[in-house]
C-alpha cells in the first residue's frame, strides 16, 4: 500500500488533492496535514512513500517540512505542490530536496498523469516549471564545470538521469549501492545541484540520458 502524506492548509483544496491523490494511488493509504507543526509531526510520527507539499502555510513554510522528511525519510518523494510559480520558490524547493513540483493551477487529470509518470523514475514538474528550471540553468550554469565530473559519474547520471534507482544503478554497473550513492554525492557536490530532478535535467542537456542505457565500464 502506498502512503502518502498531504500538507495543505485550505480544507477544500486538500480534498481536492485527497482525490487527485486516491485516482494516481487506487489504495493508497493518505495522512493529512494543515499546518507546518502538523505536518512535521507526521513525518517524525511515520514513513511515507509520497509527501505533496504547500510552500505557504499558516504556522511556516512547507520547505520545513520537507527538510525534516530529507533528514528522517530520504526515500520518500517529495513533491510541491504550489501557487508559487516563480523562479525563487521553484530553485529553492528544489534546493531543499524536492523531487517534484506541480503547480495547482492545472487541470485535475494533467496533475494525475504526473503523479502517476513517477512509478516510471520520471520526476513531477508541471510544464511551465520545467521550461523555468532549464531557462534558469541556462541562464546560471552549473556550479561547476561539467568536464570535472569522472566517466563513471558521467554514467551514474546518465542512469539516474533515465529515472534508475540506486539499486538499479548499482546492478546496472555492477557496483555496491553505497558506491553509487557516493557518486551521486559527488555528482551533486560538482553540479550544485541537490535534488533528482534537477540531476535529470543536467543528464538531458549533456546528452546522458540516453546514451547510458546499457553502458559498462
Amino acid at each position: 500500500m502506498t502512503r502518502i502524506l498531504i500538507v495543505e492548509d485550505i480544507s477544500e483544496t486538500r480534498r481536492w488533492l485527497v482525490e487527485i491523490v486516491t485516482t494516481a494511488f487506487p489504495g493508497c493509504e493518505i495522512r493529512e496535514a494543515a499546518s507546518m507543526r502538523a505536518g512535521i509531526g507526521e513525518v517524525a510520527a511515520q514513513d511515507f512513500d509520497v509527501a505533496l507539499i504547500d510552500l505557504g502555510l499558516p504556522d511556516g513554510s512547507g520547505l520545513d517540512v520537507l527538510r525534516n522528511l530529507r533528514l528522517l525519510h530520504p526515500e520518500t518523494i517529495c513533491v510541491v505542490t504550489t501557487v508559487m510559480g516563480d523562479d525563487a520558490s521553484i530553485v529553492g524547493a528544489l534546493s531543499a530536496g524536492a523531487q517534484g513540483y506541480l503547480l495547482k493551477e492545472q487541470p485535475q487529470d494533467l496533475l494525475t498523469r504526473q503523479l502517476r509518470q513517477m512509478a516510471e523514475g520520471l520526476p513531477a514538474l508541471s510544464p511551465s516549471v520545467a521550461r523555468r528550471i532549464m531557462e534558469h540553468f541556462r541562464r546560471t550554469g552549473p556550479a561547476a564545470p561539467d568536464n570535472d565530473m569522472t566517466g563513471r559519474e558521467r554514467e551514474v547520471l546518465g542512469l539516474i538521469g533515465r529515472g534508475l534507482r540506486n539499486a538499479e544503478v548499482a546492478v546496472q554497473l555492477g557496483i555496491s549501492e553505497n558506491t553509487v550513492a557516493g557518486y551521486i554525492k559527488s555528482i551533486y557536490r560538482k553540479l550544485g545541484i541537490s535534488s533528482r530532478a534537477e540531476a535529470s535535467w543536467h543528464a538531458s542537456r549533456l546528452g546522458l540520458s540516453d546514451d547510458s542505457k546499457g553502458s559498462r565500464r
